[in-house]
């Protein structure tokens, strides 16, 4: 369940594009680079910080590769590439954290978010096989064998003593014939958000953007003393370029956040004159078709704002406002098109909206 991408605005640009040299001592920097497929852009008041942005960025670059090498799906050395494929391997805390988040999304979403749906959302060419349009029979069949009540509740409490996982060690129903596959897609991104983020907060960063493919946390103000702003894109088919079409500007900040944005307008197909988004349900096990075109969210947290970005798309419009209603720590946005294709847009009371 990939992501939609923000578009992150830093105003004014001259500020944000003066070099280093130009500045007094300290000030915005920019450190980018490649990640998780696609690429890393972090915006920094180095003033106050105990690390140059040199070091912040081999630090960066070892965080990040460090989380790859643990959770990627598409890393095939990865330690959850390797436990999907029935080897025994050696987790990581990253590895060992994540399931336990995993394991609070699943209940709090009541299985709308299950990361041991894989074998689902792969057979519907969302995850990390390029199959498409299964039959209904093959649907079902699937869906019976994904759940995360089949696995252990502590992925901890599945270690042995050695340190070894095997996938047998992590059923907890007995039926060892389908043993679990995972897919971390629609928080490990916000997860590692939040990793570069604690990060520089640790090495003094009062002040930041941290962008990782289009998934952001920022904290402080901006080069020009304000907020933050952030663009959200236009959730049109055709749109796949960050930035080129926008519905709507927000701003973020100063205390920390996450804001992070799911839709159905980047990965799908048609077949039969019918639309297939990478959105699915594992509790049915189809791609979701609803109004709801796109769902921004702002939580404490990036892989909070993640977790329920994917929820409220597997919700839709009407489920969508009622648990964001509901959920005084969270603030959304979501996009959506009424019966006769008109886009349209409601937003939480507390979401700041500064250009729609």
């Amino acid at each position: 369940m990939k992501k939609s991408r923000l578009a992150a605005i830093f105003l004014p640009l001259l500020a944000a594009l003066m070099p280093l040299s130009c500045r007094p001592s300290g000030g915005y920097v920019t450190i980018s680079g490649y990640a998780q497929g696609g690429t890393y852009m972090i915006k920094v008041n180095t003033d106050g910080a105990k690390t140059a942005p040199e070091d912040m960025k081999t630090a960066i670059d070892s965080i990040l590769n460090a989380f790859d090498n643990s959770l990627s799906g598409y890393n095939r050395n990865s330690i959850l590439t390797r436990f999907n494929a029935g080897e025994t391997v050696v987790p990581d805390s990253t590895f060992i954290e994540m399931y336990r988040l995993a394991v609070d999304f699943w209940k709090t979403t009541g299985g709308a978010l299950d990361v041991s749906a894989a074998p689902l959302f792969d057979i519907w060419g969302f995850g990390f096989t390029s199959d498409s349009l299964p039959s209904p029979s093959r649907v079902e069949e699937v869906r019976k064998t994904v759940g995360m009540d089949r696995l252990v509740p502590d992925l901890a409490d599945a270690v042995a003593p050695d340190g070894t996982l095997r996938g047998a060690d992590v059923v907890a129903d007995g039926d060892l014939e389908h043993l679990p596959r995972l897919n971390y897609n629609a928080i490990a991104q916000g997860y590692a958000c939040d990793l570069v983020a604690s990060y520089l907060e640790g090495a003094g960063v009062k002040d930041m953007l941290v962008n990782i493919g289009g998934e952001i946390v920022c904290s402080g103000v901006n080069p020009a003393g304000a907020a933050w702003t952030i663009g959200v894109d236009r959730p049109v088919d055709g749109n796949n370029v960050s930035g080129a079409d926008l519905k709507g500007v927000m701003e973020a900040g100063p205390e920390r956040c996450g804001v992070v944005t799911s839709g159905n307008y980047r990965k799908f197909y048609v077949k039969d004159g019918k639309k297939y988004a990478h959105t699915v349900d594992p509790r049915t096990g189809w791609p979701v078709q609803h109004s709801l075109l796109s769902a921004t969210i702002v939580a404490p947290d990036a892989v909070t704002a993640d977790a329920f970005a994917t929820y409220c798309m597997v919700l839709g419009l009407d489920g969508a406002v009622k648990f964001i209603e509901g959920r005084p720590d969270l603030e959304a946005y979501l996009i959506y098109e009424d019966s006769e294709g008109v886009m349209h847009a409601w937003h939480s009371s507390g979401f700041r909206l500064v250009k729609e």
